[in-house]
Protein backbone atom coordinates (compact mmCIF):
# COMPACT_ATOMS: atom_id res chain seq x y z
CA UNK A 1 0.00 0.00 0.00
CA UNK A 2 1.28 3.85 -0.57
CA UNK A 3 2.80 5.20 2.39
CA UNK A 4 -0.18 7.98 1.60
CA UNK A 5 -2.47 6.10 3.49
CA UNK A 6 -0.53 5.43 6.81
CA UNK A 7 0.22 8.37 8.33
CA UNK A 8 -1.61 11.34 9.86
CA UNK A 9 -0.08 14.08 7.83
CA UNK A 10 -0.93 12.28 4.73
CA UNK A 11 -4.51 12.02 5.82
CA UNK A 12 -4.87 15.93 6.11
CA UNK A 13 -3.29 15.57 2.72
CA UNK A 14 -5.88 13.75 1.39
CA UNK A 15 -8.92 15.73 2.58
CA UNK A 16 -7.48 18.93 0.67
CA UNK A 17 -10.53 20.68 -0.67
CA UNK A 18 -8.27 21.04 -4.01
CA UNK A 19 -6.26 17.93 -4.24
CA UNK A 20 -2.34 18.29 -4.27
CA UNK A 21 0.78 16.20 -3.56
CA UNK A 22 2.02 16.41 -0.27
CA UNK A 23 5.61 17.11 -0.29
CA UNK A 24 7.52 16.26 2.96
CA UNK A 25 11.75 17.35 1.91
CA UNK A 26 13.37 20.46 3.53
CA UNK A 27 13.08 22.81 0.42
CA UNK A 28 9.38 23.04 0.62
CA UNK A 29 8.67 24.85 3.44
CA UNK A 30 5.38 26.92 2.71
CA UNK A 31 1.99 25.83 3.59
CA UNK A 32 -0.07 25.22 0.48
CA UNK A 33 -3.03 27.67 0.49
CA UNK A 34 -5.71 25.57 -0.68
CA UNK A 35 -5.18 22.31 1.13
CA UNK A 36 -6.49 21.73 5.29
CA UNK A 37 -3.73 21.63 7.76
CA UNK A 38 -4.42 19.88 10.82
CA UNK A 39 -5.51 22.79 13.31
CA UNK A 40 -8.10 23.49 10.09
CA UNK A 41 -9.72 19.68 10.01
CA UNK A 42 -13.35 20.46 10.11
CA UNK A 43 -15.60 17.37 10.44
CA UNK A 44 -18.29 19.42 8.12
CA UNK A 45 -15.46 19.67 5.42
CA UNK A 46 -14.34 15.84 5.63
CA UNK A 47 -17.74 14.69 4.98
CA UNK A 48 -18.20 16.82 1.84
CA UNK A 49 -15.16 15.25 0.64
CA UNK A 50 -15.55 11.55 1.90
CA UNK A 51 -19.29 12.13 -0.24
CA UNK A 52 -18.00 13.47 -3.34
CA UNK A 53 -15.05 10.66 -2.94
CA UNK A 54 -17.33 7.98 -2.96
CA UNK A 55 -19.36 8.10 -5.90
CA UNK A 56 -16.14 8.94 -7.92
CA UNK A 57 -15.26 5.33 -6.30
CA UNK A 58 -17.86 4.40 -8.83
CA UNK A 59 -17.65 6.59 -11.65
CA UNK A 60 -14.27 8.12 -11.66
CA UNK A 61 -13.65 11.65 -13.73
CA UNK A 62 -13.76 12.61 -16.90
CA UNK A 63 -10.83 14.53 -17.32
CA UNK A 64 -7.88 13.91 -15.31
CA UNK A 65 -9.03 17.14 -13.27
CA UNK A 66 -6.31 18.04 -10.79
CA UNK A 67 -9.19 19.70 -8.66
CA UNK A 68 -10.88 16.35 -7.97
CA UNK A 69 -9.87 14.33 -5.46
CA UNK A 70 -9.72 11.03 -7.66
CA UNK A 71 -6.47 9.88 -9.15
CA UNK A 72 -6.70 9.03 -12.71
CA UNK A 73 -4.98 6.63 -14.33
CA UNK A 74 -3.95 3.18 -15.99
CA UNK A 75 -7.49 2.24 -17.79
CA UNK A 76 -8.93 5.77 -18.16
CA UNK A 77 -12.51 4.42 -19.52
CA UNK A 78 -12.29 1.98 -17.04
CA UNK A 79 -12.01 4.56 -13.86
CA UNK A 80 -14.26 3.66 -11.18
CA UNK A 81 -15.81 -0.15 -10.72
CA UNK A 82 -19.21 0.98 -12.58
CA UNK A 83 -17.08 1.32 -15.67
CA UNK A 84 -15.19 -2.13 -14.98
CA UNK A 85 -18.00 -3.96 -14.52
CA UNK A 86 -20.01 -2.89 -17.30
CA UNK A 87 -17.23 -3.92 -19.69
CA UNK A 88 -16.68 -7.25 -18.43
CA UNK A 89 -20.44 -7.70 -18.08
CA UNK A 90 -21.29 -6.41 -21.92
CA UNK A 91 -23.11 -3.63 -20.75
CA UNK A 92 -20.64 -1.45 -22.56
CA UNK A 93 -18.03 -2.62 -25.06
CA UNK A 94 -14.93 -3.85 -23.03
CA UNK A 95 -11.59 -3.57 -25.78
CA UNK A 96 -9.19 -6.21 -24.16
CA UNK A 97 -8.90 -9.10 -27.15
CA UNK A 98 -8.58 -11.41 -24.11
CA UNK A 99 -9.17 -11.46 -20.03
CA UNK A 100 -5.46 -11.73 -19.70
CA UNK A 101 -4.27 -8.60 -20.74
CA UNK A 102 -7.77 -6.54 -20.45
CA UNK A 103 -6.84 -5.25 -17.23
CA UNK A 104 -3.78 -5.05 -15.73
CA UNK A 105 -1.90 -4.29 -12.10
CA UNK A 106 -1.48 -0.95 -13.27
CA UNK A 107 -4.69 -0.17 -14.13
CA UNK A 108 -5.91 -0.42 -10.85
CA UNK A 109 -4.50 1.99 -8.62
CA UNK A 110 -6.91 4.54 -8.97
CA UNK A 111 -9.81 2.84 -7.47
CA UNK A 112 -7.02 1.57 -4.89
CA UNK A 113 -5.76 4.62 -3.72
CA UNK A 114 -9.03 6.26 -3.53
CA UNK A 115 -10.65 3.86 -0.98
CA UNK A 116 -8.19 4.17 1.27
CA UNK A 117 -8.07 7.93 0.37
CA UNK A 118 -11.81 8.17 1.96
CA UNK A 119 -10.62 5.39 4.80
CA UNK A 120 -8.29 8.00 5.75
CA UNK A 121 -10.71 10.76 5.46
CA UNK A 122 -13.24 9.16 7.50
CA UNK A 123 -10.82 7.85 10.54
CA UNK A 124 -9.44 11.48 10.70
CA UNK A 125 -13.59 12.72 10.86
CA UNK A 126 -14.45 10.38 13.27
CA UNK A 127 -12.31 12.22 16.68
CA UNK A 128 -13.74 14.98 15.44
CA UNK A 129 -17.57 14.51 15.19
CA UNK A 130 -17.41 12.35 18.20
CA UNK A 131 -16.47 15.53 20.04
CA UNK A 132 -18.96 17.51 19.31
CA UNK A 133 -21.35 14.81 19.12
CA UNK A 134 -22.46 14.99 15.46
CA UNK A 135 -23.83 11.47 15.68
CA UNK A 136 -25.13 11.46 11.83
CA UNK A 137 -22.09 12.57 10.55
CA UNK A 138 -20.59 9.58 11.99
CA UNK A 139 -23.08 7.75 10.75
CA UNK A 140 -22.91 8.89 6.75
CA UNK A 141 -19.05 8.13 7.44
CA UNK A 142 -19.73 4.09 8.89
CA UNK A 143 -22.19 3.53 5.80
CA UNK A 144 -19.69 4.71 3.16
CA UNK A 145 -17.15 2.67 4.58
CA UNK A 146 -19.42 -0.59 4.84
CA UNK A 147 -20.30 0.32 0.72
CA UNK A 148 -16.67 0.89 0.15
CA UNK A 149 -14.92 -1.42 1.37
CA UNK A 150 -17.71 -4.34 0.61
CA UNK A 151 -17.09 -3.58 -3.25
CA UNK A 152 -13.24 -3.66 -2.63
CA UNK A 153 -13.82 -6.85 -1.85
CA UNK A 154 -16.09 -7.86 -4.46
CA UNK A 155 -12.91 -6.84 -6.76
CA UNK A 156 -10.28 -7.33 -5.08
CA UNK A 157 -10.90 -9.94 -2.71
CA UNK A 158 -9.34 -10.20 0.51
CA UNK A 159 -7.67 -6.24 1.65
CA UNK A 160 -5.82 -4.66 3.77
CA UNK A 161 -8.82 -3.02 6.43
CA UNK A 162 -8.17 -3.48 9.86
CA UNK A 163 -4.67 -2.34 10.04
CA UNK A 164 -5.40 0.05 7.11
CA UNK A 165 -7.87 2.19 9.21
CA UNK A 166 -5.45 3.64 11.53
CA UNK A 167 -3.58 5.95 11.62
CA UNK A 168 0.07 4.72 12.57
CA UNK A 169 3.55 3.78 11.69
CA UNK A 170 2.59 0.58 9.89
CA UNK A 171 3.30 0.93 6.47
CA UNK A 172 2.48 -2.53 5.38
CA UNK A 173 -0.59 -3.71 6.21
CA UNK A 174 -2.24 -6.96 5.71
CA UNK A 175 -5.05 -7.90 4.19
CA UNK A 176 -7.82 -8.96 6.17
CA UNK A 177 -10.29 -11.96 4.41
CA UNK A 178 -13.22 -10.68 2.10
CA UNK A 179 -15.44 -12.65 4.59
CA UNK A 180 -14.20 -10.81 7.78
CA UNK A 181 -14.99 -7.71 5.48
CA UNK A 182 -18.56 -8.26 5.05
CA UNK A 183 -18.61 -8.98 8.72
CA UNK A 184 -17.45 -6.18 9.66
CA UNK A 185 -20.08 -3.93 6.91
CA UNK A 186 -22.73 -5.55 8.52
CA UNK A 187 -21.60 -4.36 12.06
CA UNK A 188 -21.04 -0.82 10.41
CA UNK A 189 -24.39 -0.86 9.54
CA UNK A 190 -25.82 -1.62 12.53
CA UNK A 191 -24.10 1.43 14.36
CA UNK A 192 -24.76 3.92 11.41
CA UNK A 193 -28.48 2.75 12.09
CA UNK A 194 -28.06 3.68 15.73
CA UNK A 195 -26.76 6.99 14.82
CA UNK A 196 -29.27 7.71 12.49
CA UNK A 197 -31.62 7.71 14.72
CA UNK A 198 -29.79 9.59 17.72
CA UNK A 199 -30.21 13.46 18.55
CA UNK A 200 -26.82 15.01 16.78
CA UNK A 201 -25.86 18.97 18.10
CA UNK A 202 -25.85 19.99 14.51
CA UNK A 203 -27.13 17.90 11.26
CA UNK A 204 -24.47 17.34 8.39
CA UNK A 205 -24.78 21.01 6.45
CA UNK A 206 -24.48 19.67 2.85
CA UNK A 207 -26.14 15.80 2.53
CA UNK A 208 -25.68 15.04 -0.94
CA UNK A 209 -27.61 12.33 -1.04
CA UNK A 210 -30.39 12.59 0.98
CA UNK A 211 -30.61 16.51 2.26
CA UNK A 212 -30.44 15.62 6.17
CA UNK A 213 -33.19 12.54 5.78
CA UNK A 214 -32.39 10.04 8.12
CA UNK A 215 -35.74 7.82 7.83
CA UNK A 216 -34.16 7.32 3.68
CA UNK A 217 -30.54 6.66 5.30
CA UNK A 218 -31.76 4.16 7.56
CA UNK A 219 -33.97 2.56 4.47
CA UNK A 220 -30.47 2.92 2.62
CA UNK A 221 -28.90 0.72 5.44
CA UNK A 222 -30.89 -1.63 5.79
CA UNK A 223 -31.03 -1.84 1.37
CA UNK A 224 -27.21 -2.61 2.08
CA UNK A 225 -27.60 -5.42 4.17
CA UNK A 226 -29.65 -6.98 1.80
CA UNK A 227 -27.61 -6.38 -1.03
CA UNK A 228 -24.46 -7.96 1.21
CA UNK A 229 -26.53 -11.05 2.64
CA UNK A 230 -27.50 -11.56 -0.97
CA UNK A 231 -23.84 -11.71 -2.24
CA UNK A 232 -23.05 -13.70 0.31
CA UNK A 233 -25.40 -16.57 -0.10
CA UNK A 234 -23.68 -19.18 -1.44
CA UNK A 235 -21.11 -19.53 1.62
CA UNK A 236 -23.70 -18.21 4.35
CA UNK A 237 -26.61 -20.70 5.04
CA UNK A 238 -28.71 -18.25 6.79
CA UNK A 239 -28.04 -15.14 4.63
CA UNK A 240 -31.29 -15.49 2.55
CA UNK A 241 -33.52 -15.89 5.78
CA UNK A 242 -31.26 -12.79 6.81
CA UNK A 243 -32.46 -10.93 3.57
CA UNK A 244 -36.15 -11.90 3.64
CA UNK A 245 -36.79 -10.66 7.25
CA UNK A 246 -35.58 -7.15 5.96
CA UNK A 247 -38.13 -7.33 3.31
CA UNK A 248 -40.40 -8.54 5.36
CA UNK A 249 -40.41 -5.96 7.65
CA UNK A 250 -40.43 -2.88 4.71
CA UNK A 251 -37.78 -0.42 6.21
CA UNK A 252 -35.76 -0.80 2.80
CA UNK A 253 -35.65 0.98 -0.52
CA UNK A 254 -39.32 -0.13 -2.08
CA UNK A 255 -40.17 3.26 -3.69
CA UNK A 256 -38.00 5.26 -6.27
CA UNK A 257 -38.30 8.82 -4.19
CA UNK A 258 -35.90 6.76 -1.87
CA UNK A 259 -33.40 6.10 -3.97
CA UNK A 260 -29.81 6.68 -3.24
CA UNK A 261 -28.66 8.64 -6.06
CA UNK A 262 -25.82 11.27 -6.64
CA UNK A 263 -26.77 14.20 -8.69
CA UNK A 264 -24.20 15.59 -11.32
CA UNK A 265 -24.26 19.31 -11.58
CA UNK A 266 -23.18 19.96 -14.62
CA UNK A 267 -22.14 24.02 -14.20
CA UNK A 268 -18.30 22.95 -15.25
CA UNK A 269 -16.15 21.19 -17.28
CA UNK A 270 -13.40 21.77 -15.07
CA UNK A 271 -11.89 22.83 -11.58
CA UNK A 272 -13.77 20.50 -11.12
CA UNK A 273 -15.62 18.66 -13.53
CA UNK A 274 -18.95 18.30 -12.27
CA UNK A 275 -20.67 16.91 -14.79
CA UNK A 276 -21.08 13.02 -15.10
CA UNK A 277 -17.82 11.40 -16.08
CA UNK A 278 -19.14 9.22 -18.95
CA UNK A 279 -20.91 12.36 -20.39
CA UNK A 280 -17.49 14.53 -20.04
CA UNK A 281 -15.67 11.16 -21.75
CA UNK A 282 -18.27 11.35 -24.89
CA UNK A 283 -19.25 14.65 -25.56
CA UNK A 284 -16.18 16.12 -26.32
CA UNK A 285 -15.22 17.98 -29.58
CA UNK A 286 -13.98 15.21 -31.72
CA UNK A 287 -16.90 13.13 -30.40
CA UNK A 288 -17.57 9.67 -28.34
CA UNK A 289 -14.59 7.91 -25.93
CA UNK A 290 -16.43 4.93 -25.63
CA UNK A 291 -18.12 2.36 -27.63
CA UNK A 292 -21.59 0.91 -26.56
CA UNK A 293 -22.27 -2.89 -26.44
CA UNK A 294 -23.53 -4.11 -29.75
CA UNK A 295 -24.95 -6.76 -27.34
CA UNK A 296 -27.05 -4.95 -25.06
CA UNK A 297 -27.91 -2.61 -27.95
CA UNK A 298 -29.84 -5.64 -30.03
CA UNK A 299 -31.20 -6.93 -26.90
CA UNK A 300 -32.84 -3.93 -26.27
CA UNK A 301 -33.86 -2.64 -30.12
CA UNK A 302 -34.87 -6.39 -31.09
CA UNK A 303 -37.47 -6.51 -28.16
CA UNK A 304 -38.51 -2.83 -28.42
CA UNK A 305 -37.46 -2.02 -25.46
CA UNK A 306 -39.26 1.50 -24.38
CA UNK A 307 -35.81 2.94 -22.47
CA UNK A 308 -33.90 2.36 -26.11
CA UNK A 309 -34.21 5.88 -27.19
CA UNK A 310 -33.16 7.31 -23.79
CA UNK A 311 -30.39 4.86 -22.92
CA UNK A 312 -28.34 5.77 -26.32
CA UNK A 313 -28.64 8.70 -28.97
CA UNK A 314 -27.63 7.45 -32.65
CA UNK A 315 -25.32 10.07 -34.45
CA UNK A 316 -26.03 8.39 -37.60
CA UNK A 317 -28.96 6.65 -39.22
CA UNK A 318 -26.66 3.91 -40.44
CA UNK A 319 -23.90 1.77 -39.64
CA UNK A 320 -21.49 0.82 -42.38
CA UNK A 321 -22.27 -2.55 -43.53
CA UNK A 322 -26.31 -2.68 -42.89
CA UNK A 323 -27.82 0.19 -44.37
CA UNK A 324 -24.99 1.25 -46.30
CA UNK A 325 -21.92 -0.41 -48.10
CA UNK A 326 -18.99 -1.49 -45.93
CA UNK A 327 -16.42 1.08 -44.93
CA UNK A 328 -12.50 0.16 -44.42
CA UNK A 329 -11.97 3.52 -42.79
CA UNK A 330 -14.70 3.89 -40.33
CA UNK A 331 -16.16 0.50 -39.79
CA UNK A 332 -13.16 -2.09 -40.13
CA UNK A 333 -15.15 -5.39 -39.47
CA UNK A 334 -17.79 -4.59 -41.76
CA UNK A 335 -15.46 -6.18 -44.70
CA UNK A 336 -14.44 -9.59 -42.87
CA UNK A 337 -16.43 -12.04 -41.58
CA UNK A 338 -17.64 -13.19 -38.34
CA UNK A 339 -15.52 -15.48 -36.30
CA UNK A 340 -17.06 -19.07 -36.46
CA UNK A 341 -18.12 -19.30 -32.53
CA UNK A 342 -20.31 -16.13 -33.39
CA UNK A 343 -21.95 -17.66 -36.44
CA UNK A 344 -22.32 -20.90 -34.49
CA UNK A 345 -23.63 -18.94 -31.48
CA UNK A 346 -26.14 -17.08 -33.56
CA UNK A 347 -24.20 -13.85 -32.00
CA UNK A 348 -24.68 -10.29 -34.03
CA UNK A 349 -21.70 -9.38 -35.40
CA UNK A 350 -19.79 -6.29 -36.09
CA UNK A 351 -22.84 -4.21 -37.10
CA UNK A 352 -26.43 -3.32 -36.54
CA UNK A 353 -29.68 -1.84 -38.04
CA UNK A 354 -31.24 1.42 -37.74
CA UNK A 355 -27.85 2.77 -36.90
CA UNK A 356 -27.00 1.92 -33.94
CA UNK A 357 -23.42 1.85 -34.01
CA UNK A 358 -21.20 0.07 -31.41
CA UNK A 359 -18.69 -2.49 -30.88
CA UNK A 360 -17.95 -6.20 -30.26
CA UNK A 361 -17.03 -7.91 -27.04
CA UNK A 362 -13.41 -7.90 -27.19
CA UNK A 363 -13.07 -5.90 -30.24
CA UNK A 364 -9.81 -4.40 -29.86
CA UNK A 365 -9.37 -2.77 -33.13
CA UNK A 366 -7.58 0.71 -33.62
CA UNK A 367 -9.80 3.51 -33.07
CA UNK A 368 -10.82 5.08 -36.51
CA UNK A 369 -12.02 8.26 -37.22
CA UNK A 370 -15.71 7.32 -36.06
CA UNK A 371 -16.26 9.52 -33.12
CA UNK A 372 -18.74 11.65 -34.31
CA UNK A 373 -20.82 8.53 -35.84
CA UNK A 374 -20.99 6.12 -33.39
CA UNK A 375 -23.43 5.73 -30.82
CA UNK A 376 -22.93 7.68 -27.65
CA UNK A 377 -24.62 7.51 -24.23
CA UNK A 378 -28.11 9.31 -24.17
CA UNK A 379 -30.37 11.28 -21.49
CA UNK A 380 -30.14 8.54 -18.93
CA UNK A 381 -28.48 8.45 -16.51
CA UNK A 382 -25.58 10.31 -17.81
CA UNK A 383 -27.28 14.15 -19.16
CA UNK A 384 -27.10 13.11 -22.93
CA UNK A 385 -29.19 13.65 -25.53
CA UNK A 386 -32.71 12.08 -25.99
CA UNK A 387 -32.53 10.12 -29.41
CA UNK A 388 -35.57 11.97 -31.54
CA UNK A 389 -34.07 10.59 -35.05
CA UNK A 390 -32.28 14.10 -35.67
CA UNK A 391 -28.69 12.12 -35.99
CA UNK A 392 -26.75 15.33 -35.62
CA UNK A 393 -22.95 15.06 -34.28
CA UNK A 394 -22.65 15.17 -30.17
CA UNK A 395 -20.31 18.29 -29.17
CA UNK A 396 -19.11 19.56 -25.81
CA UNK A 397 -22.54 20.67 -24.67
CA UNK A 398 -25.24 18.69 -25.94
CA UNK A 399 -28.80 17.56 -24.34
CA UNK A 400 -28.66 18.00 -20.53
CA UNK A 401 -25.08 18.95 -21.02
CA UNK A 402 -24.64 16.26 -18.36
CA UNK A 403 -26.88 16.90 -15.68
CA UNK A 404 -26.69 13.13 -14.84
CA UNK A 405 -27.30 10.55 -12.05
CA UNK A 406 -25.44 7.87 -10.44
CA UNK A 407 -28.09 5.19 -8.97
CA UNK A 408 -25.96 3.51 -6.20
CA UNK A 409 -29.23 1.99 -4.31
CA UNK A 410 -32.49 1.96 -5.75
CA UNK A 411 -36.11 0.23 -5.77
CA UNK A 412 -36.00 -1.85 -8.60
CA UNK A 413 -32.63 -2.69 -7.97
CA UNK A 414 -34.52 -4.14 -4.25
CA UNK A 415 -36.88 -5.79 -6.80
CA UNK A 416 -34.43 -7.70 -8.51
CA UNK A 417 -32.57 -8.91 -5.75
CA UNK A 418 -36.12 -9.98 -4.16
CA UNK A 419 -36.41 -12.02 -7.35
CA UNK A 420 -33.13 -13.17 -7.31
CA UNK A 421 -34.14 -14.11 -3.80
CA UNK A 422 -37.18 -15.92 -4.95
CA UNK A 423 -35.71 -18.02 -7.70
CA UNK A 424 -32.57 -19.21 -5.96
CA UNK A 425 -35.24 -20.99 -3.37
CA UNK A 426 -37.62 -21.81 -5.95
CA UNK A 427 -40.12 -19.79 -6.40
CA UNK A 428 -40.42 -18.76 -9.62
CA UNK A 429 -44.27 -17.12 -9.62
CA UNK A 430 -42.68 -14.58 -6.87
CA UNK A 431 -39.61 -14.10 -8.93
CA UNK A 432 -41.56 -13.23 -11.90
CA UNK A 433 -44.08 -10.45 -9.67
CA UNK A 434 -40.58 -8.71 -8.45
CA UNK A 435 -38.79 -8.94 -11.41
CA UNK A 436 -41.80 -7.18 -13.05
CA UNK A 437 -42.27 -3.93 -10.05
CA UNK A 438 -38.73 -3.43 -10.62
CA UNK A 439 -39.25 -3.35 -14.60
CA UNK A 440 -41.95 -0.97 -13.78
CA UNK A 441 -40.03 0.83 -11.43
CA UNK A 442 -37.08 1.19 -13.93
CA UNK A 443 -38.98 2.19 -16.75
CA UNK A 444 -41.06 5.03 -14.55
CA UNK A 445 -37.67 6.53 -13.64
CA UNK A 446 -36.13 6.31 -16.79
CA UNK A 447 -39.32 8.41 -18.34
CA UNK A 448 -39.16 10.32 -15.01
CA UNK A 449 -35.52 11.90 -15.40
CA UNK A 450 -35.81 12.55 -18.91
CA UNK A 451 -39.05 14.33 -18.37
CA UNK A 452 -36.92 17.15 -16.97
CA UNK A 453 -33.78 16.82 -19.56
CA UNK A 454 -35.45 16.07 -22.95
CA UNK A 455 -33.24 19.46 -23.95
CA UNK A 456 -35.93 20.90 -26.51
CA UNK A 457 -35.47 17.18 -27.88
CA UNK A 458 -38.46 15.86 -30.00
CA UNK A 459 -41.00 14.68 -27.30
CA UNK A 460 -43.48 12.84 -29.82
CA UNK A 461 -40.49 10.11 -30.35
CA UNK A 462 -40.77 8.77 -26.65
CA UNK A 463 -42.47 5.62 -25.92
CA UNK A 464 -46.48 5.29 -25.18
CA UNK A 465 -48.11 3.55 -22.75
CA UNK A 466 -49.00 1.09 -25.09
CA UNK A 467 -45.28 0.85 -26.33
CA UNK A 468 -44.48 0.09 -22.25
CA UNK A 469 -47.32 -2.02 -21.69
CA UNK A 470 -46.56 -3.97 -25.12
CA UNK A 471 -43.29 -4.99 -23.80
CA UNK A 472 -44.14 -5.55 -20.34
CA UNK A 473 -46.79 -8.40 -21.27
CA UNK A 474 -44.19 -9.72 -23.94
CA UNK A 475 -41.68 -9.92 -21.17
CA UNK A 476 -44.47 -11.46 -18.65
CA UNK A 477 -45.19 -14.40 -21.96
CA UNK A 478 -41.86 -14.81 -22.60
CA UNK A 479 -41.24 -16.29 -18.80
CA UNK A 480 -43.91 -18.01 -18.57
CA UNK A 481 -43.35 -20.39 -21.39
CA UNK A 482 -39.38 -20.31 -20.22
CA UNK A 483 -37.90 -23.35 -18.51
CA UNK A 484 -36.15 -22.40 -15.32
CA UNK A 485 -32.85 -21.53 -17.15
CA UNK A 486 -34.34 -19.48 -19.66
CA UNK A 487 -36.69 -17.93 -16.53
CA UNK A 488 -32.69 -16.94 -15.19
CA UNK A 489 -31.82 -15.45 -18.25
CA UNK A 490 -34.90 -13.01 -18.63
CA UNK A 491 -34.21 -12.43 -15.12
CA UNK A 492 -30.56 -11.35 -15.32
CA UNK A 493 -31.19 -9.53 -18.77
CA UNK A 494 -33.65 -7.02 -17.56
CA UNK A 495 -31.36 -6.82 -14.36
CA UNK A 496 -28.55 -5.80 -17.14
CA UNK A 497 -31.19 -3.37 -18.76
CA UNK A 498 -32.23 -1.51 -15.76
CA UNK A 499 -28.83 -1.41 -14.26
CA UNK A 500 -27.43 0.92 -16.87
CA UNK A 501 -24.66 3.13 -15.77
CA UNK A 502 -24.13 0.48 -12.93
CA UNK A 503 -21.78 -2.23 -13.73
CA UNK A 504 -20.84 -3.34 -10.04
CA UNK A 505 -24.53 -5.58 -9.34
CA UNK A 506 -24.63 -7.39 -12.55
CA UNK A 507 -20.79 -8.24 -12.26
CA UNK A 508 -21.35 -9.69 -8.97
CA UNK A 509 -24.82 -11.40 -10.49
CA UNK A 510 -22.94 -12.82 -13.39
CA UNK A 511 -20.18 -14.70 -11.01
CA UNK A 512 -23.16 -15.71 -8.60
CA UNK A 513 -25.08 -17.22 -11.18
CA UNK A 514 -24.08 -17.53 -14.46
CA UNK A 515 -26.88 -16.12 -16.20
CA UNK A 516 -27.57 -14.63 -18.94
CA UNK A 517 -26.01 -17.28 -20.78
CA UNK A 518 -27.32 -15.46 -23.94
CA UNK A 519 -24.19 -12.77 -23.34
CA UNK A 520 -22.21 -12.47 -26.79
CA UNK A 521 -18.83 -13.55 -26.05
CA UNK A 522 -15.40 -12.41 -26.87
CA UNK A 523 -14.28 -11.49 -30.34
CA UNK A 524 -11.47 -14.32 -29.87
CA UNK A 525 -11.83 -18.07 -30.26
CA UNK A 526 -10.22 -18.44 -26.65
CA UNK A 527 -9.67 -15.40 -24.67
CA UNK A 528 -8.33 -16.94 -21.34
CA UNK A 529 -11.40 -17.40 -18.74
CA UNK A 530 -13.30 -14.60 -17.23
CA UNK A 531 -12.03 -12.10 -15.21
CA UNK A 532 -13.36 -13.57 -10.85
CA UNK A 533 -11.02 -10.41 -9.35
CA UNK A 534 -8.75 -8.00 -10.03
CA UNK A 535 -5.07 -7.31 -9.94
CA UNK A 536 -3.56 -6.00 -6.76
CA UNK A 537 -2.00 -2.63 -7.98
CA UNK A 538 1.45 -2.75 -9.26
CA UNK A 539 2.35 -0.16 -7.05
CA UNK A 540 0.72 -1.92 -3.39
CA UNK A 541 2.68 -4.67 -4.65
CA UNK A 542 5.93 -3.39 -4.74
CA UNK A 543 5.58 -1.49 -1.59
CA UNK A 544 3.87 -3.65 0.90
CA UNK A 545 5.96 -6.85 1.90
CA UNK A 546 2.13 -8.19 2.80
CA UNK A 547 0.59 -7.86 -0.42
CA UNK A 548 1.60 -10.56 -3.11
CA UNK A 549 0.32 -10.24 -6.63
CA UNK A 550 -2.02 -12.93 -7.81
CA UNK A 551 -1.02 -15.74 -10.01
CA UNK A 552 -4.20 -14.91 -12.32
CA UNK A 553 -7.27 -12.79 -12.70
CA UNK A 554 -9.14 -16.11 -11.94
CA UNK A 555 -9.19 -15.98 -8.20
CA UNK A 556 -12.77 -15.96 -6.57
CA UNK A 557 -13.56 -13.68 -4.01
CA UNK A 558 -14.72 -15.62 -0.93
CA UNK A 559 -18.31 -15.59 -1.92
CA UNK A 560 -18.03 -16.86 -5.58
CA UNK A 561 -18.21 -20.41 -5.46
CA UNK A 562 -20.40 -20.93 -8.17
CA UNK A 563 -17.62 -21.43 -10.64
CA UNK A 564 -19.25 -20.19 -13.75
CA UNK A 565 -18.73 -18.92 -15.64
CA UNK A 566 -15.77 -20.22 -16.87
CA UNK A 567 -14.71 -19.07 -20.43
CA UNK A 568 -16.56 -16.74 -22.66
Amino acid sequence: MKRTTKNIFTAFCAVALVLVSCETTELDLTQNPNALTPNQASADFLLNSIQEDFVRQFEGDADNDPNDNWASGGNTTGDGFNELGMELTRIVNMTGRNYVSAYQGSDMSDEWTNAYRILANIRTMQPLAEEADLTHHIAIGQFIEAFLFVTMVDFFGDVPYTEAAVADDNFNPAPDSGASIYDAALALLDQAIANFNGNPSAKPPTDLYYAGDEDQWVRACNTLKMKIYLQRRLVDGGALASFNAIVAGGNYIDDTADDMVFNWGATSASQPDSRHPRYGINYTVSGAGEYMSNWLMNLMDTSDDPRMRYYFYRQSEAVPGAEIPPNEETLNCSLEAPPQHYIDGGFTFCNLPNGYWGRDHGDADGIPPDGLLRTVYGTYPVGGKFDDDTFTAIGLVAGAAGLGISNLLTAFGSDFMIAEAAMASGDAPAAKAAMLAGLDKSVAKVRGFASTRLAGADASFEPSATDISDYRDALDAAWDAADTAGQWNILAEQFWIASFGNGVDPYNFYRRTGYPTTLQPNLEPNPDVFIRSMYYPTNSVNNNSNISQKPNQQQPVFWDTAGVPAAN
